[in-house]
Formats: C-alpha cells, sequence, structure tokens
C-alpha cells in the first residue's frame, strides 16, 4: 500500500495556514496580557507567558535526593541550553530525552524532568528554540507560534542527537537504554525522531498532530509511519479541537497499512482536551494525567527502558 492510499491522502496540500488552524485555539486561548506586573511574575517564576493564567494547582516538584540543574550542551551546531535531572547515588539510569511544547524550556518542562527522576529515570530536556529566541517570554501566541514554525526537524535532529550524547557520557547516564517523550509540538517530535534515531528504545508521545506544517516541517508522523523503528505510545484527547478524531484514525490506519499497529498504539481519553497533563494550565485533567503516566512507565518498562 502506498502512503497516497491511505484515508484522507498525503501529502495534504490543504493544510491550513498554521495561525489560522483551530488546533492553535485549543493549544491555548488567546490573552490579553495587559499588565506589565503579570507578565514579570509569570516570567520570574519561568513559566510561559502566552500560557496564562498559570494555576496554583502547578505541580512543583522539589530536586530533594536529585542531581539536577541548567546546563549547556555542544551540538554540530552550536551550544544550546537544557536541564536535566537524575536520582543521586551510584548506577546508570536509563535516560529518557523530554521534548517541550511550543514554548520551550519553561518551568513546567523542567518540572517533568524532575518527576520522569523520581521515577528512577535520567531526563533531560534541552531547549528546541535557542537559535529562534526564548519562545516562553514572549506576550503574543501568533509570534510564539511564528517562532516554532521555524525550527527544522533537521535541527531538532540534531539537538536531539547532542542531548543524548552528553546524557550518554554523564556518569549517572544510560543512552544505551534510550526512551522519549514529548508534549504538543514536543508529542509531534516522539514520533518523528523514533523514526529517526536507531538508538530509541521507545516513545510516549502526548497529543502531538500528525500533519506537515510547511515549510519547517515538510513532513508529519502520517508520512514516517512506516519508518518508526521504536515502539510508540500515542496519548491523545477525544475533546481536543486541533486533533480531530479523524486525523487519529488515519495515523491508527497508516500503522496498520505499514504493520506497525501491534508496535505502535494509540490510546484516546474520549473526554480529554489538548493539553491535558499541562497541569499549571486550565486543560489539565488530573485523573487522565496521572493515567497517561501510569502507561507512559509501563510502556518505557515492557520496552526495556528500565
Amino acid at each position: 500500500m502506498r502512503r497516497e492510499d491511505l484515508p484522507g491522502g498525503f501529502p495534504n496540500p490543504g493544510f491550513p495556514d498554521p495561525l489560522s488552524d483551530p488546533h492553535f485555539h485549543s493549544l491555548v486561548p488567546e490573552a490579553k496580557l495587559n499588565r506589565r506586573g503579570f507578565i514579570k511574575g509569570v516570567i520570574a517564576a519561568g513559566f510561559a507567558v502566552t500560557a496564562a493564567p498559570v494555576l496554583s494547582q502547578a505541580i512543583r516538584t522539589s530536586t530533594d535526593g536529585l542531581e539536577a540543574g541548567d546546563i549547556e550542551i555542544a551540538t554540530k551546531n552550536g551550544t544550546i541550553p537544557a536541564y536535566y535531572a537524575v536520582p543521586k547515588g551510584k548506577g546508570k539510569r536509563p535516560v529518557i530525552l523530554v521534548v517541550p511544547e511550543i514554548w520551550g524550556l519553561h518551568e513546567h518542562i523542567k518540572d517533568v524532568c524532575r518527576r520522569v527522576a523520581k521515577a528512577g529515570y535520567f531526563a533531560i530536556a534541552n531547549e528546541p528554540y535557542s537559535r529562534i529566541g526564548q519562545l516562553w517570554k514572549l506576550t503574543e501566541i501568533k509570534e510564539v507560534l511564528a517562532g516554532a514554525n521555524k525550527l527544522t526537524d533537521e535541527q531538532a535532529f540534531i539537538d536531539n542527537d547532542g542531548t543524548v550524547d552528553w546524557a550518554g557520557k554523564h556518569k549517572l547516564g544510560n543512552a544505551g537504554k534510550l526512551g522519549i517523550t514529548g508534549f504538543c509540538r514536543g508529542g509531534r517530535m516522539v514520533w518523528m525522531y523514533s523514526a529517526y534515531s536507531p538508538r530509541v528504545k521507545a516513545g510516549v508521545a502526548w497529543y502531538g498532530h500528525f500533519l506537515p506544517n510547511a515549510p519547517a516541517m515538510t513532513l508529519g508522523a502520517l508520512d514516517i509511519a512506516d519508518q518508526l523503528k521504536a515502539p510508540v505510545l500515542g496519548l491523545y484527547g477525544g475533546a481536543d479541537t486541533g486533533i480531530p478524531m479523524a486525523t487519529v484514525e488515519r495515523m491508527r490506519a497508516g500503522l496498520l497499512a505499514f504493520g506497525k499497529d501491534k508496535q505502535s498504539i494509540i490510546h484516546v481519553y474520549p473526554d480529554a482536551p489538548h493539553g491535558f497533563n499541562a497541569d499549571y494550565r486550565p486543560s489539565y485533567r488530573k485523573e487522565t494525567a496521572e493515567d497517561g503516566w501510569k502507561r507512559a512507565y509501563a510502556w518505557f518498562r515492557k520496552h526495556g527502558v528500565a
């Protein structure tokens, strides 16, 4: 079977302008940020400004028992910022690459790294947009999206490779047991990097979109379903207005067509919106997110990332 024979066909030349796509309205509601003091407060807390309001429910994970902090990583295309967290002590831990949302390496992603480390892993996340700007500090969501949409997969792959290399050289990191997880745009990268890198053992993609986003992202997960080198668990929301169930079903059809449906699966939470793991935002769904993490850790264990 050819890709063109799958439901809906692809490539999809009719894919709308990213800035007018309803996905982005489900991603983050438009917010009027008129108070300079409020913006400064959000930035001081390390959260993305355009993800406002930042809610008090936001999970804050301590570094007790962890080695953690901001670092600089050398890649083939220069140095990029990153953050890592790993349990203190002896012995190498499986590495999990955490890929951020469109806002990049803000406080929520750092906290996710600490949570993953508390579960026994060497968690590390880089700043995908460091060459573009500090997107999490921008006050207009369209500016954030325009910046994020400049990042090519080729550049992201190089940065991810350098990040994995750094973790593998650390005395507490075992990159031979490599997992990857990510959210929204980072969830998309889980699919893409799992098709690109033979080092990945398993991936967990949280509500990552499946379609191309030209000009920087000329391919989508639908285009590389046959190239997946590692099993991917997709966690999606049935109430996500930006990723229609019809598109989810197209991805399932692609996995089936290329004989990948037993290796990679998609689990849908019927009533969950986009961003249901983002505990700092109104989209957070506590029980759904907790179930998602149970499934994620079980997936990693099942496929040797443990």
